[in-house]
């Protein structure tokens, strides 16, 4: 039987990639009222600790690298000792900005990794099995991204006031992981930093670059969590799958 990685890029192969996890980790979480987001519990167990099972849940990540704040990085390894990550982990303080911290990470990735897939560590209802099927798609295409279609219609504003309405049809919200080539990442984020560039996630990065984002599909379940309301809905998310379960 083929494993995982040849059945999702639907070729004869066995070995899949060398895929480390890069967790953006070192927000400052101002729109949680300055309490870490990722230290809270969810359903019982903290927020980034349900980030990182996923992870080590995935089938074709092999390691994981988290970038975080330099004060949480012993309770953050104390978590994954706790909880059981069985996938080999580092810990690497993160910079000012999430591209400081992801470019951080990434130079702390194994030297022969492949892919690097990037994961926000607010997102911990993604499951294994969407995480596998993004890094399946950047082994192929060299970049990919879940995303989900938008529900609501997006208007383009200045000072207040409408100025297009862009085709709902042609939107969509990207989520993480995001899964690149390891050396085109880290060309791509090298190259944002130099220009001064403030790119929010790192397709926009990879994109400065010219190069294609190939898109498969996300899920509405894997919210990030940035307020206090998303936390009352990712419990909701939880309980909602235990009852299925």
């Amino acid at each position: 039987m083929r494993n995982l990685f040849s059945r999702l890029l639907g070729r004869g192969e066995d070995a899949h990639p060398f895929c480390s996890a890069v967790v953006a980790a070192a927000g400052s979480s101002r729109r949680m009222g300055g309490e870490n987001k990722l230290l809270l519990p969810l359903e019982g167990i903290p927020v980034v600790v349900r980030t990182l099972l996923a992870l080590d849940g995935a089938e074709l990540v092999d390691e994981i690298v988290v970038a975080s704040r330099e004060e949480d990085l012993l309770e953050i390894g104390r978590l994954c000792r706790d909880y059981g990550v069985a996938k080999p982990v580092k810990l690497v303080r993160g910079g000012e900005t999430r591209l400081d911290s992801v470019y951080a990470a990434c130079l702390e990735c194994r030297a022969d990794a492949a892919l690097v897939a990037v994961h926000d560590g607010a997102r911990p209802l993604a499951e294994p099995e969407l995480i596998d099927r993004v890094t399946a798609l950047a082994a192929r295409t060299g970049a990919a991204a879940p995303a989900v279609p938008v529900k609501d219609t997006i208007k383009v504003a200045r000072d207040g006031v409408v100025e297009s309405t862009p085709d709902r049809s042609a939107l969509r919200a990207i989520q993480t992981p995001q899964v690149f080539d390891a050396q085109l990442l880290r060309a791509a984020l090298q190259a944002a930093l130099a220009a001064g560039e403030a790119v929010t996630d790192d397709c926009a990065a990879v994109e400065r670059l010219g190069k294609q984002i190939y898109l498969t599909e996300g899920s509405y379940q894997n919210i990030k969590i940035t307020t206090p309301e998303d936390m009352l809905m990712a419990s909701a998310i939880l309980q909602w799958r235990e009852a299925r379960a």
